[in-house]
């Protein structure tokens, strides 16, 4: 049976959608360390805007924004991961349960609903419920939408490890707790690090949803690198950008190791 880069055309596609995906990104990472004033024209290799991030005129409201950012895909994504553990146990090791399937149809909504009709939604139920938009709103958005993407790598682990353990354990005359806590959970621990890595990733990134609930005076490193785009792109945009892109990309690849490894355990 041939394999998918057999059939033809197929190698001439995926290298088109590869550089149609990445070519941009290339792009500005390179034009990041331009040491001239333009976007466009390359005037030696420098490391100045790199350090305009930190210390030029932009740099204050910079730093406050990556605090935001920070601080927030640190509370959303533990908050997140401890919500989707207690639910992955709920769901595959509870049993059959009235609901069971509405219930996992809710958990991954988000993944599933367009990003913008989240952040509609969420702008409309805190106005709703008069919570003023700022720090809170966001935290709040954050954790609602990192739960599936916390959710997805626990109950993949989750599934892949026998019930066997925690009935060994019980018949030792452990209680539930203790068969989770000293059993079941540091066999569930990559993929737990792995969900947790993945939801802080998704928070730190997110544009969309925070741009809609973050209220006046209130910015995420997304949203102030969207602004300053507004009154024209800058070399130091383009370097604060590939920065974000590397913690992304570091994130990413140590979630995805995470999760090997415990693959490789679980074999």
């Amino acid at each position: 049976m041939k394999g998918v880069r057999h059939y033809p055309g197929f190698l001439p596609m995926a290298v088109g959608c590869l550089v149609i995906l990445y070519a941009p990104l290339v792009v500005v990472m390179i034009y990041s360390f331009n040491g001239s004033t333009s976007i466009t024209t390359w005037g030696g290799f420098s490391w100045r805007w790199y350090a305009d991030v930190f210390t030029g005129p932009e740099a204050p409201r910079f730093k406050a924004a990556a605090w935001n950012s920070l601080s927030i895909a640190l509370i959303a994504a533990t908050t997140a991961t401890a919500i989707a553990v207690a639910a992955a146990v709920a769901m595959i090791r509870g049993g059959r349960f009235r609901g069971k399937s509405a219930t996992f149809a809710l958990i991954n909504l988000p993944l599933m609903v367009p990003e913008i009709v989240v952040a509609v939604a969420c702008l409309i139920f805190f106005s709703t419920i008069g919570l003023t938009t700022g720090y809170l709103t966001i935290l709040l958005a954050h954790i609602t939408f990192c739960i599936p993407f916390a959710y997805l790598p626990i109950a993949a682990r989750l599934q892949g490890i026998e019930d066997t353990y925690e009935q060994a354990a019980r018949d030792l005359y452990a209680t539930r707790g203790q068969a989770f806590r000293l059993i079941l959970l540091p066999l569930m621990m990559p993929g737990i690090l792995s969900g947790f890595l993945l939801a802080f990733i998704i928070s730190l990134d997110d544009f969309i949803i925070t741009n809609f609930v973050k209220g006046a005076g209130m910015e995420t490193l997304p949203t102030a690198i969207f602004g300053s785009v507004k009154q024209g792109i800058k070399p130091n945009i383009m370097a604060i950008s590939t920065m974000m892109l590397a913690v992304s990309v570091f994130f990413v690849t140590l979630s995805y190791l995470v999760n090997r490894i415990g693959q490789r355990t679980r074999s």
